[in-house]
């Protein structure tokens, strides 16, 4: 059972989202937070698998909520709520440590899906919201504090680094597997060794390693 906090300042969002979210048989919602620091009491608490934080809320926002609840050893996983229009947020929400995003006008199975992706801590890299915003993350002259050291490259083997350059582009373990030819478990193999090598907290963190170390170009360089 996948446990589930929602952290959200507008009681309907978070009334749909318990609602979609009893209607399953694997996620269950453990707690509800109006703002960010509850959202990380009731981490600190409950210890859930996964946090579904609102950026925009009162007092502590989810930015600095995510800082503090993905520092902490062995807390959730954090999944953004956001819009198109939010890129500046978002950006700081990789910053903090966030491993994906959801737009509040998603469909609802994906965002169940969504939810069990982050759980299983694999990224949810959309390419219309996400893979832009990580080339901007990577592409920005401040210290990416998260995101682990390129200079670990030199452990990764040249088979890990076509897999480092596909999880890069956004592609997920069986698409990974199809594109080289190898099985599924072989691809999860070799992202669980890039996640020891690299030091990398979540697949968020190897996509940035990817476009920091070249293996990947931002879009339109």
């Amino acid at each position: 059972m996948i446990r589930v906090v929602l952290a959200d300042d507008q009681p309907l969002v978070r009334a749909g989202l318990r609602v979609l979210i009893s209607d399953t048989e694997d996620l269950a919602v453990v707690g509800e937070a109006g703002n960010g620091a509850e959202a990380l009491a009731l981490a600190r608490e409950l210890r859930p698998d996964v946090v579904v934080m609102d950026i925009r809320m009162p007092g502590m926002d989810g930015i600095e909520a995510t800082r503090q609840v993905t520092a902490g050893e062995g807390l959730a996983k954090v999944l953004m709520l956001t819009t198109f229009d939010d890129d500046d947020y978002v950006y700081g929400a990789l910053r903090a440590g966030a491993s994906g995003f959801l737009v509040k006008d998603m469909a609802l199975e994906e965002i169940l899906g969504a939810i069990r992706v982050v759980a299983a801590g694999e990224a949810l890299i959309a390419p219309s919201v996400t893979r832009r915003l990580i080339a901007e993350f990577a592409g920005r002259p401040e210290p990416a504090a998260p995101a682990p050291s390129v200079r670990a490259l030199e452990q990764v083997t040249e088979r890990e680094r076509e897999v480092l350059t596909l999880v890069g582009r956004g592609l997920s373990n069986s698409e990974i597997a199809a594109e080289l030819f190898i099985s599924v478990a072989t691809a999860k193999a070799h992202v669980a060794r890039l996640f020891s090598k690299l030091e990398a907290r979540d697949r968020v963190q190897l996509v940035i390693t990817a476009y920091e170390s070249g293996l990947v170009a931002p879009p339109g360089r």
